[in-house]
């Protein structure tokens, strides 16, 4: 595979770097504390792309010739933003909202290089079947979703077991648009 120039993953999140190893490419981890609140107003499209462009501005000063890869990955049902849980009860609360609807699952994603701030995002709906409510406490004390949008990871129990399809891309839902990512890092390159 051709490579990249130096990627840096500003997340701490497993889920991605593991995406980008399956990917082959090679990358380290720098992280940064970053408020990620938004203004009122915003689609879930532009949540997304917004919190993600806030993490990559971080680090304008610090880079040269690296990419800084960050990424932010929301959750909307009926017009509701779910982001990551505040407690135990705050997760089953949203996994109960969840259960038997179709939700949408947006990851907005900054590329920064030389000075340039790429944007994108990708959506996918995601269908869950009607859960049951020792399915939902169950999972939520065994997998303690807290990092998570929406209180869930497709690739976890409750994803294998409640999620009877989805309409989009798989990864991300899992928290990076993999096709896209390379896509993009593909015309850096030029």
């Amino acid at each position: 595979m051709s490579s990249f120039p130096q990627i840096i993953l500003a997340s701490k999140s497993p889920r991605r770097q593991e995406l980008l190893r399956l990917m082959d490419i090679d990358f380290r981890v720098v992280l940064k504390e970053v408020d990620e609140s938004y203004p009122d107003g915003l689609t879930p499209a532009e949540i997304a792309l917004y919190i993600a462009l806030k993490k990559a501005e971080a680090f304008d000063e610090d880079v040269t010739d690296e990419v800084v890869l960050t990424a932010d990955t929301i959750v909307a049902i009926d017009g509701l933003i779910l982001g990551k849980p505040e407690s135990e009860q705050h997760a089953v609360e949203m996994l109960q909202r969840l259960s038997g609807k179709v939700h949408e699952v947006y990851t907005g994603v900054c590329l920064l290089y030389n000075g340039e701030y790429n944007k994108f995002y990708d959506r996918s709906e995601v269908f869950f079947r009607k859960l049951t409510d020792y399915e939902i406490s169950s999972y939520v004390e065994e997998y303690q979703p807290m990092d998570k949008a929406g209180s869930y990871g497709i690739q976890q129990r409750i994803g294998l077991i409640g999620i009877e399809r989805i309409n989009g891309s798989y990864t991300n839902v899992v928290g990076l648009p993999t096709e896209k990512v390379y896509q993009q890092l593909v015309r850096l390159k030029r």
